[in-house]
């Protein structure tokens, strides 16, 4: 009887490792990247200002968790939730949402990819590999923030790529539930009854690309609602923008740029845009260095702006690299962008800044 227990007990242990080597294996990823930053004419006195800064240096630090498990037939099943961190006060991101940045479930297949939850949409996929500095502190999403954080709240996302030929799309039935201010929250949770239109988001993208070479182009469409950011204060008022964007590689040298047309339709006015940049990146062992230029004209105004910012990144391994940026942004008429995102420059002047700093991945 005893034997028979212990053979019993022994399957038992058997069958249940069998059972936890057959789960998914979950993956725990991050980064982690400050710096301190300089910038001039903060204010009408011309006042220059020290800080680190709350929203990121040369990338978004963030933790994240994420699974992919096999099922049939070449069919996989995932998940990502993906939280973004200040590094100035260790607060979440995103509006202070736990998972701001991805909070998805998926299917993958042959077919492409299906999405559900808070997710990226298209104008954010299409500016991915043609913008060379990405979600830099000084970068082309300093003139037009909401490129930093173009997501969708409420989303059903598709994306396939079918011999290079790129095809993708989000429906948004509520485009952001956070009211904590700023552009990654724009109190609009949408999803209100008797109201289809309220706070609704579609995206959309078709493009070709190779390792070389690709051309893109982008449409996103937002609605409002009362008490919605931006002026879009009714569902009626909506926030378009169009994109076509490019990237070239030769050799170590990548080329990426495009134009961003923008047209919004808020309690306040019709207002239209026109945002070009572009931008050159180049490796040298174990440094990289990356430039870009960009300008937006903004239609029936003498608000023009202007930007150029120089990287230099230096390796230390593969998961951690100290780097430093010189920018300058030039405001025209009223124009007050500021060359850090986030923060403030006086009207119509232009603003210099410098930045040093240190990155780490895991």
């Amino acid at each position: 009887m005893k034997s028979i227990a212990h053979r019993t007990m022994g399957l038992m242990c058997a069958l249940a490792a069998s059972g936890a080597n057959a789960q998914t294996v979950m993956q725990v990823y991050g980064l982690i990247d400050t710096g301190m930053v300089w910038v001039n004419n903060v204010d009408v006195q011309g006042r220059s200002f020290v800080k680190m800064p709350s929203l990121t240096s040369t990338f978004p630090s963030l933790l994240g968790f994420r699974s992919t498990e096999d099922l049939d037939n070449g069919l996989q099943a995932f998940y990502v939730l993906e939280n973004g961190l200040m590094m100035d006060t260790g607060s979440a991101g995103q509006g202070g949402r736990l998972f701001g940045r991805q909070a998805l479930v998926g299917l993958l297949g042959a077919w492409g990819t299906l999405t559900l939850g808070r997710q990226l949409n298209m104008t954010s996929i299409a500016t991915i590999k043609t913008d060379v500095l990405g979600p830099h502190l000084f970068s082309v999403r300093s003139i037009d923030a909401y490129l930093a954080n173009a997501r969708s709240d409420n989303a059903i996302g598709y994306l396939g790529n079918f011999n290079g030929i790129v095809v993708g799309a989000t429906w948004s039935f509520g485009r952001d539930g956070s009211a904590a201010g700023g552009p990654t929250a724009t109190n609009c949770p949408g999803e209100v009854p008797g109201n289809a239109k309220a706070c609704r988001q579609y995206t959309g993208l078709l493009g070709y690309e190779t390792k070389d070479w690709g051309l893109n182009g982008s449409y996103d469409r937002m609605y409002g609602n009362s008490g919605a950011a931006g002026g879009l204060t009714s569902s009626a008022n909506t926030d378009t923008r169009t994109t076509i964007n490019g990237f070239l590689v030769l050799g170590a040298t990548k080329i990426g740029g495009g134009v961003i047309e923008r047209e919004t339709r808020a309690a306040t006015g019709l207002s239209e845009s026109n945002l070009y940049y572009l931008g050159v990146s180049y490796p040298i062992g174990v440094c990289a260095i990356d430039a870009q230029v960009a300008r937006r004209d903004t239609k029936h105004s003498s608000s023009e702006v202007a930007m150029l910012v120089g990287r230099l990144t230096y390796s230390l391994s593969k998961r951690s690299a100290v780097y430093t940026s010189i920018g300058r942004m030039v405001n025209k008429g009223s124009s007050a962008v500021s060359l850090d995102a986030g923060g403030t420059v006086a009207p119509g002047l232009g603003q210099n800044g410098v930045m040093a700093g240190l990155r780490h991945t895991f």
